[in-house]
C-alpha cells in the first residue's frame, strides 16, 4: 500500500479561504486581510498550525477567536488537526493590512 501524498499548497489555499470567512468583531474586515495571520503551516500529516496576532493584547476576542479559527479549519475534511498560536512579535499595526482592507476602512 503506497502512502498518500497531500498537496500542502492546495490545502494551504483552502485554509486561507476559510480564514477569509472569519471577521474581527470590531472591524468589518476578515482576519486575513487585516494582516492578523502571520503564517499557516501544513505538514504531510495534514496537521495545521496557524501563527497569528491580535490587534491588541487586550482584544476582547482573545479567548474565543483562536477557538473559532481552529474549529473552522478543522471542519475541512483534509485537515487532521489545527492549532492556533498567538504571538505579539512583531506587534500588529495597520501597515500589515492588505490594500483591500485599507480601502474598506477608508485608510487609502
Amino acid at each position: 500500500m503506497s502512502e498518500i501524498t497531500i498537496d500542502t499548497n492546495a490545502l494551504g489555499e483552502k485554509i486561507v479561504k476559510v480564514l477569509k470567512t472569519i471577521y474581527d468583531p470590531e472591524i468589518p474586515v476578515d482576519i486575513y486581510e487585516l494582516g492578523l495571520i502571520y503564517d499557516v503551516f501544513v505538514n504531510e500529516s495534514s496537521d495545521v498550525k496557524i501563527l497569528m496576532t491580535l490587534t491588541s493584547p487586550n482584544c476582547p476576542v482573545a479567548e474565543t477567536l483562536p477557538l473559532e479559527i481552529e474549529e473552522k479549519v478543522k471542519s475541512l475534511k483534509e485537515v487532521n488537526s489545527a492549532i492556533v498560536e498567538i504571538t505579539f512579535e512583531p506587534p500588529w499595526d495597520k501597515d500589515l493590512m492588505s490594500e483591500e482592507a485599507k480601502l474598506e476602512l477608508g485608510l487609502l
